[in-house]
């Protein structure tokens, strides 16, 4: 599984994929939304994990419109908001929100691993019998 780590900071990043890599994630990290952008592009991650500070005072219209990353589930991950300190209006276009302090590196791995199951995703070729019909919703 590829996750995505996203922060303000170069350390807050490094220090999230470290964590998240020692508990068997293959991970990459970037620094702010327009960085997040650039790397999904390059690695297509299966899930990010994002800086609940970064997600909640910056516009996600950007991650909205992109082509990786509006079709990842986003946790929100925090190392200093407790579980009801974070305000329910911040969870729009996030999927879940950890505490790391509390759930560890283990829990927050079986989270990213749910979210990233729960993405449907289009087999990469299909067999050649199928027609644009079959493909139609």
């Amino acid at each position: 599984m590829v996750v995505l780590c996203v922060a303000r900071h170069l350390y807050l990043a490094q220090h999230l994929g470290r964590m998240l890599g020692e508990a068997g994630a293959s991970t990459r990290t970037a620094v702010g939304m327009a960085e997040a952008a650039t790397v999904a592009a390059d690695c297509c991650p299966d899930v990010v994990a994002a800086e609940y500070d970064l997600l909640a005072t910056l516009p996600l219209g950007s991650w909205e419109t992109d082509e990786v990353l509006s079709r990842r589930p986003v946790i929100a991950v925090s190392l200093t908001r407790r579980p009801g300190e974070w305000n329910a209006l911040d969870r729009n276009g996030i999927a879940g929100y950890l505490y790391l302090p509390e759930v560890g590196a283990e829990g927050a791995m079986q989270v990213l691993a749910a979210a990233a199951r729960s993405i449907v995703r289009a087999p990469e070729s299909l067999p050649l019998s199928w027609s644009q019909e079959h493909l139609r919703l």
